[in-house]
């Protein structure tokens, strides 16, 4: 099998975990599978409205899954495909997760063209904090920097 043949046969795990999603109504038209060398070790959907988890998007919950089924919090070495190109959350996800590659279906805007669109976060985060939508307060600043303090010195600090 070709390096591209065995992309797309991924991602139909992925695409066929979004369809099977939306028919058996357990959530959003969302899924998305992890593989590390040539093997899946993780599989997920969307279960935002069945767990009543704004987190349990496809990707998030993949990540969850592998790190669990791995022991470790570091997917180096593996590979997401999901459905649809990832929100924010799920990019940032993918990032902290230190996977090596993405490979999405869906664009971001085929997404927001059926009422998922994520842009207003995008343009959120441009934002200093004053001008956000939702507002941000710094407060306590000089009590909470000390378990930063504590992290730094620590003899157990594991970096990520």
């Amino acid at each position: 099998m070709s390096g591209i043949e065995q992309h797309q046969k991924f991602m139909r795990i992925a695409i066929r975990l979004a369809e099977q999603n939306v028919k058996k109504a357990i959530g959003g038209p969302f899924g998305a599978i992890i593989v590390k060398d040539g093997k899946v070790i993780a599989k997920s959907s969307n279960k935002v409205t069945l767990k009543k988890d704004p987190t349990a998007h496809a990707e998030v919950s993949a990540i969850r899954i592998a790190c669990k089924k791995l022991d470790t919090f570091d997917l180096q070495g593996c590979v997401i495909y999901t459905s649809c190109e990832p929100c924010p959350m799920c990019l940032s996800a993918i990032y902290w997760a230190h996977l090596d590659e993405v490979y999405y279906a869906n664009t971001k805007e085929d997404a927001a063209n059926i009422g998922f669109d994520d842009q207003f976060i995008y343009d959120e985060i441009a934002l200093p904090y004053k001008k956000r939508k939702l507002p941000f307060h710094q407060i306590m600043r000089k009590e909470a920097i000390n378990s930063f303090k504590l992290w730094d010195e620590s003899v157990m600090k594991i970096e990520y």
